[in-house]
């Protein structure tokens, strides 16, 4: 007897096209968050996920004051690959119905003795005043992330892929 294939049903495409709401709301997402999960890469390729302070420079571009001693800091510097997650689940309610932000791309560190530093912790430090305390320790430094692609998803059933400039506030 030849068994009975399963039934198949054709599969739509779950990711919609990309629109100003989207992109609003990938935006508010960034500018909001004060933390993000940080996803790299060690020498061996195992994934390591960590919680990360969250905020953007001037620029508009994602940032991250970083100990060296940390070892999500020091997989970075050896493979600068890496994702990291903004959007926290709201008090109430299904934690998947919220909106939450994956943006893929590199890091890059700037030294602490660069103009660009001074810069960047000057404006990180009015959404961080508690990093004050740190800011100026030698083993810190600022991590700027260059994204390269964000998958929005806007609660159930609003899938988004975004490009950098739908991520960049209009000029």
């Amino acid at each position: 007897m030849t068994p009975i294939p399963p039934k198949t049903t054709p599969t739509t495409n779950p990711i919609r096209p990309t629109n100003d709401e989207a992109r609003a709301l990938a935006q508010s997402l960034t500018s909001q968050a004060r933390f993000a999960a940080l996803a790299t890469l060690d020498a061996s390729g195992s994934p390591l996920v960590t919680r990360v302070a969250f905020g953007l420079c001037p620029a508009g571009q994602p940032i991250s004051l970083m100990s060296s001693l940390a070892q999500h800091s020091q997989n970075l510097a050896a493979n600068p690959a890496c994702s990291l997650l903004v959007g926290e689940p709201g008090p109430k309610g299904d934690p998947l119905t919220h909106p939450r932000l994956s943006l893929v791309g590199t890091a890059r560190f700037v030294s602490n003795q660069s103009p660009e530093h001074q810069e960047m912790a000057t404006h990180y430090l009015r959404s961080h005043p508690k990093s004050k305390l740190y800011i100026g320790f030698a083993d810190f430094s600022f991590v700027r992330f260059t994204v390269q692609l964000g998958n929005l998803n806007g609660g159930f059933g609003k899938a988004f892929n975004l490009t950098p400039g739908d991520l960049s506030p209009p000029s």
